[in-house]
C-alpha cells in the first residue's frame, strides 16, 4: 500500500485536486442535466478519484498510462457538465504528464487531444466547429502555461538529483580519505612489523615471533576496518536508493554479523535534503556499528519517524548500555555526528535506555 502514500506526489496539487473535483460535484448538482450525461459524469468522477491515487509522479516509473487516462478523465468530466469548473484538473493532468513522459511526448499527446476534441465535441454534442476550435485554444493555451511551470519543476528536480549526487560523491571522497588513514596506517605497521621479523629469524628468533604476532593481531583489526567500510560504502554505490531505501539497505549489510537488525519507517515519507539524508544514513552506521563493536547486543532496531515538520531516527540496541566510547577508533564519532546534526538544525541524543543503548536523532524536514 506504499503507492498510496507516495512521497512524489505534490501536497499542495492533492489539495487543489479535491477541493476542485468537490467543488465540480456540487456544481454539476445544481444544475439540470439528463440522465446519460449524469450518469457519465459520477462515473468519471469516480474514475478519477481512482486514477489519482495511483499516478506516478517521476520518469520512467510504473503505471504510465495512468497519465493519459487521468487527462482524457477530465476532457470528459468538462463534456458532461462541468461547466468549466474542472480546468485545473485538466492542467494537473497536463503537468503530470510531462513530468511523466518528457515535453516532446507530452506535446505529442496534447496534440492528440486536441484534435480528437474538435472532432468529438462537434459530431456528439452537436456544437458547432468554430465553437470547438475556439475551446480548443482555450486549453491550448492553459496547456502551454502548465507544462512550462511543468518543465521548471522538473528542471529544479534534476538540479536536485546532480546536489545530491555531487554530495554523496564528496562523502565519498572523504571516506576514502579516511580509509586510507585507517587501514593505510595498519599496513604500514605490518609491513615494518614482518620486515623485523626477518631481519630477527636467525640471531633473535624470539623477538622475530613477537614482531609476527603483532603484525597478526594488526591484521585483523585491519580486516574488521575494511570490513566496515565496505558496509558503509555499498549502500550509497547503489544508484537510486536513498531516502529509507538506502538506510534500509544498510542495515541489510550488517546481516551475518551475528546482531538481528531490523529497520521500520513509520508515517508519510518524504523528500529530505541531500545533506540531511547522508547524516541520517551517518547515525544508523554509527548506531549499527557501535552496537556490534561495543554494545554485546542480540538485536537493533532502527527506526525512522516522519512527523509534521520534523524527521527522527532512533538507534536503539539490548546490549549492555554502558557508557562506552564511541568514538574510539571510528571515524564518524558521535562528537562529530553531533556537530553535523547541530549544523542543520536538528538535535542528537544518546543514552542508556530501559535496556541497551539508544542513539537518537532530530532533524527539521
Amino acid at each position: 500500500m506504499a503507492w498510496l502514500r507516495d512521497p512524489d506526489r505534490p501536497v499542495l496539487l492533492s489539495v487543489v485536486f479535491w477541493l476542485v473535483l468537490g467543488a465540480t460535484v456540487v456544481v454539476n448538482l445544481a444544475i439540470p442535466s439528463n440522465a446519460r450525461d449524469r450518469v457519465l459524469f459520477f462515473a468519471d468522477v469516480v474514475l478519477l478519484c481512482g486514477l489519482w491515487l495511483v499516478m506516478p509522479w517521476r520518469p520512467g516509473y510504473g503505471r504510465r498510462l495512468v497519465a493519459p487516462a487521468f487527462l482524457a478523465g477530465t476532457f470528459v468530466l468538462g463534456l458532461t457538465g462541468a461547466i468549466g469548473t474542472h480546468m485545473p484538473l485538466l492542467l494537473i493532468g497536463v503537468a503530470n504528464l510531462a513530468v511523466v513522459y518528457g515535453m516532446r511526448v507530452a506535446t505529442a499527446i496534447l496534440a492528440a487531444f486536441g484534435v480528437i476534441m474538435v472532432v468529438v465535441v462537434p459530431l456528439f454534442y452537436g456544437r458547432p466547429i468554430v465553437q470547438a476550435l475556439a475551446e480548443t485554444a482555450v486549453v491550448a493555451v492553459l496547456a502551454t502555461f502548465s507544462m512550462g511551470m511543468a518543465s521548471a519543476v522538473l528542471r529544479a528536480r534534476q538540479l536536485a538529483e546532480r546536489v545530491r549526487e555531487l554530495t554523496v560523491a564528496e562523502e565519498r571522497a572523504r571516506m576514502a580519505a579516511e580509509m586510507h588513514d585507517s587501514i593505510g596506517h595498519h599496513l604500514t605497521v605490518i609491513k615494518v612489523g614482518l620486515e623485523n621479523a626477518e631481519r630477527f629469524r636467525d640471531r633473535r628468533p624470539a623477538a622475530a615471533w613477537e614482531e609476527v604476532r603483532q603484525a597478526k593481531e594488526l591484521t585483523v583489526a585491519a580486516l574488521a576496518d575494511a570490513r566496515r567500510w565496505v558496509r558503509a560504502l555499498r549502500p550509497l554505490a547503489l544508484n537510486g536508493h536513498l531516502g529509507s531505501a538506502a538506510l534500509q539497505r544498510l542495515a541489510d549489510s550488517f546481516a551475518g554479523t551475528g546482531v538481528r537488525v531490523t529497520f521500520e519507517v513509520t508515517g508519510t515519507e518524504r523528500l529530505l535534503e541531500p545533506d540531511a539524508e547522508l547524516v541520517l544514513y551517518r547515525v544508523l552506521q554509527e548506531g549499527l556499528t557501535n552496537a556490534l563493536r561495543h554494545a554485546e547486543a542480540k538485536s537493533v532496531r532502527g527506526t525512522l519517524t516522519f512527523e509534521k515538520g520534523m524527521v527522527a531516527l532512533v538507534v536503539a540496541d539490548d546490549g549492555k548500555g554502558d557508557d562506552r566510547d564511541h568514538d574510539h577508533g571510528h571515524g564518524f564519532g558521535l562528537s562529530s555526528l553531533a556537530e553535523r546534526v547541530k549544523a542543520l538544525g536538528g538535535t542528537l541524543t544518546s543514552g542508556n535506555a530501559a535496556k541497551g543503548f539508544e542513539l537518537r536523532a532530530e532533524l527539521p524536514s
